[in-house]
């Protein structure tokens, strides 16, 4: 069956259409600029440079499509065409504020910047992109020098946009050049499919009926983008790295100066370059720092030191990985430890510093992750991560989690890799066996996962659906003490899963423990990049639910965190036949539910399936009253509380203990 794209292909546009002098084009250019930037920014390829730089490559392409005399106008129109009823051809798209029509100078100057920013493609693997694209009738595009464009000691780039702007960028930049081409002037120009077939065919692509085609695979979600985050006129300004700044400028200046001494040097007799001659580097490390950076003094540990050690953390690892003795590898990363670049990805979990080491840190890995080199070192303090793409030292990335106080379940595993959805371990060299098992499913079977060298092969990753749970995966590991579960929480080191009452907590690797934590799984996510170390559930209470609904489970998570504060408790409700539990009080950075303090009061209004609503409360074990105040008023004896109450009503919480002591609800 013919596409519908696949129309007979217009003539290329005539030499007799409307004459177009510089002064025509340049009033054009410069009234619709907002507009022609906006093009050239959204038909740019993403790789080119990151927003920074497509920003300005998308000003400087507009800047560039004056022509150099009187020239042709195209046979298309600015605008779109009107329909016999005077309607636009494309009135389901977003109106724009400037519909005016640009006339021949604009439809001139908008074919060049769609032209030019066709043929902007990065340099790497440009023939075969543009073969791909349909490109390979258009010459190369003169380029820009090197450094630019660019705006010195500033980096300008659009404001950030909502998840929804974030999913169509990530969709226009699966697209070939032509079809992003195509999928703008079908949208914020609102051309026809026969009018974008002749800019595209004037602009040099080869088959623009197959641009449009692979157009319709992206929605047509024109509203977004009148976001802030496709507007390259409007930007945000934020200084590059100063401290790199500061000494290129002094490494310039003791270049300058190295060579007025070279060029006076060269004018003295033979015997001025004597063997004290040779002039001292512009600056000079110390020896900690400089040992810090040498491959040959990193810190490797025999394979066979944890077994007889009385420690076991991170510091008795051995250094594994087929690339242990890349010595340019680890060269790299040390450096880029010590002085990561401004292209550098850096991340750090909370209170962990991201300087450089003090001295030769441990090697633990160096090896093939999926398509990345990775190496992974110890300074006692940290563990720091270092990544490089396989082809070429481009969108390296420098990771730091701290991991100071590490025992044997906290060091059981470190994260070497995520890649399409999967996340590979480094198990620790007791760890003797692996599994992947579903937190949501605790009857279900481990599914064993291999371990070479220490490294697992592919776990899918607990990254929930947005607005579904329906599985939350875990790491299984089994050592000579036991099994224990750890969780990806987006950070280098897993959080290690407990189950038990705060103080007397064990492994949740157990059948009860299982079960516990089955329907509180994905609050999980709320705890991401928190720099967590473990995460408790303890399930304090049990209530008989009103009007004959069963019984309800209460359930306490608590998150500890490698820095000490930060942590964040849950006082999480289950009611029989829900699939998930709901978070009924939530707070930072407080000793409930934790070993000092192995109490907590909580209270959520719910509705029964008579339609009633009751305030339910319940208090650990200890409590020997709850008393409601405020929109629900009533006190139990014990640690349970039931009240018919009003939708939305609040009411504060207090409970007494056993030794008189009072105790506040959670919030």
């Amino acid at each position: 069956m013919q596409s519908q794209h696949a129309a007979k292909r217009p003539a290329p546009p005539s030499s007799d259409g409307p004459l177009v002098d510089v002064g025509q084009a340049e009033a054009a250019l410069v009234e619709h600029y907002p507009r022609l930037v906006r093009l050239a920014y959204l038909m740019l390829p993403p790789e080119q440079g990151g927003r920074s730089r497509r920003v300005l490559t998308a000003h400087a392409l507009v800047q560039r499509a004056l022509p150099r005399g009187r020239t042709a106008a195209p046979a298309i129109p600015a605008q779109p065409r009107k329909s016999a009823d005077g309607r636009a051809a494309h009135s389901a798209r977003p109106a724009r504020a400037d519909d005016e029509d640009g006339g021949p100078g604009y439809a001139l100057v908008r074919l060049q910047v769609v032209r030019t920013a066709l043929r902007a493609c990065p340099s790497r693997r440009r023939g075969a992109r543009r073969r791909r694209a349909g490109l390979s009738a258009l010459p190369p595009l003169p380029p820009l020098p090197p450094l630019l464009p660019q705006v010195w000691g500033l980096r300008l780039f659009p404001r950030s946009g909502g998840a929804e702007e974030l999913a169509l960028e990530q969709r226009l930049s699966a697209l070939s050049g032509p079809a992003r081409a195509a999928w703008v002037l079908r949208g914020p120009e609102r051309l026809s499919d026969d009018d974008v077939r002749a800019v595209l065919t004037d602009a040099g692509v080869a088959d623009a009926a197959g641009a449009l085609r692979e157009a319709d695979r992206v929605p047509a979600e024109y509203r977004l983008l009148g976001s802030p985050a496709f507007d390259p006129c409007s930007l945000q300004a934020r200084p590059t790295d100063l401290v790199r700044r500061r000494r290129r400028l002094k490494a310039a200046l003791a270049a300058g100066a190295a060579l007025v001494v070279c060029g006076a040097l060269f004018g003295l007799p033979d015997d001025g370059w004597g063997p004290d001659g040779a002039a001292a580097p512009p600056y000079a490390l110390n020896r900690a720092a400089q040992a810090a950076l040498d491959p040959g003094k990193l810190t490797r540990v025999s394979p066979a030191v944890w077994k007889s050690s009385a420690r076991t953390d991170f510091s008795v690892w051995p250094a594994r990985g087929d690339l242990a003795g890349d010595a340019g590898l680890l060269r790299r990363a040390l450096a880029v430890w010590a002085r990561p670049g401004q292209r550098v990805r850096v991340s750090a979990t909370p209170g962990t510093p991201s300087g450089g080491p003090a001295g030769p840190p441990q090697l633990l890995y160096a090896g093939t992750v999926d398509n990345a080199r990775v190496v992974i070192l110890h300074d006692g303090l940290r563990i720091t991560r270092y990544a490089e793409p396989l082809d070429g030292a481009e969108g390296a990335a420098l990771d730091f989690a701290r991991v100071d106080g590490a025992d044997r379940a906290g060091a059981s595993a470190l994260v070497l890799g995520r890649s399409d959805g999967n996340v590979r371990y480094l198990t620790a060299p007791w760890v003797r066996s692996a599994g992947a098992r579903d937190l949501r499913e605790p009857g279900a079977d481990t599914a064993d996962l291999s371990l070479t060298d220490g490294v697992t092969s592919p776990l899918a990753g607990p990254v929930p659906k947005p607005g579904s749970c329906t599985s939350w995966n875990v790491l299984e590991l089994t050592d000579d003490t036991g099994t224990r579960l750890v969780t990806d929480l987006g950070e280098l080191v897993p959080a290690v899963l407990t189950a038990g009452r705060p103080g007397a907590a064990g492994a949740a690797a157990g059948a009860e423990a299982l079960r516990t934590w089955s329907p509180f799984a994905c609050s999980l996510a709320s705890m991401r990049s928190a720099g967590v170390r473990s995460v408790n559930a303890w399930a304090f209470a049990e209530q008989p639910l009103p009007d004959a609904s069963g019984s309800a489970a209460w359930v306490c998570t608590r998150a500890e965190t490698w820095q000490g504060g930060g942590t964040r408790v849950l006082a999480q409700f289950h009611t029989p036949g829900a699939p998930v539990g709901v978070v009924a009080a939530q707070a930072e950075d407080v000793p409930q539910c934790g070993e000092r303090e192995p109490r907590v009061l909580a209270g959520v209004l719910w509705k029964s399936g008579a339609g009633t609503w009751y305030l339910l409360a319940a208090g650990s074990r200890g409590t020997t009253s709850v008393t409601a105040t405020g929109g629900v008023e009533g006190t139990a004896q014990g640690n349970l509380l039931t009240l018919e109450a009003e939708q939305g009503a609040q009411a504060d919480l207090e409970g007494t203990l056993e030794n008189g002591a009072p105790v506040t609800g959670l919030h």
